[in-house]
């Protein structure tokens, strides 16, 4: 994708668009959100190189404008996500003290201390915990949206996608009807393997065959609200996203330089409409509220 051809275009059809009149107040949303995820993360990699975290972690660093995004239109849903889910949790209202509880394996954590990064739960934003096996998320959420009767974000990798229930689950909420938003968070690798090595086909090709709408787009935000906002009337659909994943699949390794980085295009894009001191402000205290908590309950001092 061309960045700096085609995001303008989504930035304008979303200003002049459905959502005209919120269009600054949401873009700065999302933006508050994507710092305090990004901000978050990098207070986890700091930890965890400090070996204060031991239990194996999935940073969502590179990923947050998706959480953030899609968060800021489609609101209060029950949430099903697998592992990288810090983003989704801290972009949904989750508290972020409860979250470093529960990656310090505290029972004050919002998992009790028991799911660790990887299954990340808080009943107070109806977000269910993950049982660790891949994509199981999505048949279950399936089954509750039938049986709940209310609105359900599924969030999955591109490797879930390959799941044999995958496929069919979609295809369900089809039949029903029921009102699923299905979020594949695409960074084109299952550990290190890439999608073309894996398969042939695409989730949206497969969606669409089943009756459900579905669009293949890229992380930037505003392409992403866009997007949900035309969907959310007609659920069930799908959004595959491509995005990249920084650092390792798990742990905080890095093979290099990611290509972009959807962060500092974001705060780029936002300077440029003009929100230079707003997106400054947003980051800073971002940042300074998210090193006070680590080192409050991690270190035991306040900067």
């Amino acid at each position: 994708m061309n960045d700096t051809v085609t995001v303008y275009q989504y930035m304008e059809n979303f200003v002049t668009g459905i959502n005209t009149e919120n269009a600054t107040s949401q873009s700065l949303e999302c933006w508050r959100k994507m710092c305090v995820a990004r901000t978050f993360e990098l207070n986890v990699k700091k930890a965890f190189d400090a070996k204060a975290i031991r239990c194996p972690i999935y940073l969502s660093l590179g990923q947050e404008s998706i959480p953030a995004a899609v968060s800021t239109l489609y609101k209060n849903p029950a949430i099903f996500a697998q592992h990288r889910a810090h983003s989704t949790y801290l972009s949904f209202g989750g508290d972020p003290e409860t979250l470093i509880d529960e990656l310090l394996l505290k029972p004050t954590g919002c998992s009790g201390g028991m799911g660790g990064s990887a299954s990340i739960q808080d009943k107070s934003i109806s977000m269910f915990g993950h049982t660790g096996f891949i994509g199981d998320q999505i048949p279950i959420s399936v089954g509750f949206a039938l049986g709940a009767a209310r609105n359900v974000l599924t969030i999955f990798g591109d490797a879930a996608a390959e799941e044999d229930y995958a496929a069919s689950s979609i295809g369900y909420a089809a039949h029903k009807k029921l009102p699923i938003l299905f979020v594949c968070e695409d960074n084109n690798l299952s550990i290190l393997t890439e999608v073309k090595v894996r398969r042939s086909w695409k989730i949206v090709d497969v969606a669409r065959a089943m009756g459900v709408a579905a669009e293949d787009i890229s992380d930037d935000p505003w392409e992403i609200m866009q997007s949900v906002s035309e969907m959310i009337g007609h659920l069930p659909a799908l959004l595959n996203i491509h995005t990249i994943r920084h650092l390792w699949h798990s742990g905080t390794g890095i093979d290099g330089a990611p290509a972009y980085d959807r962060f500092l295009l974001t705060r780029e894009k936002l300077s440029s409409m003009g929100l230079s001191s707003e997106v400054a402000a947003i980051e800073d205290e971002a940042a300074k509220r998210m090193e006070n908590l680590w080192q409050t309950k991690v270190y035991q001092r306040v900067s």
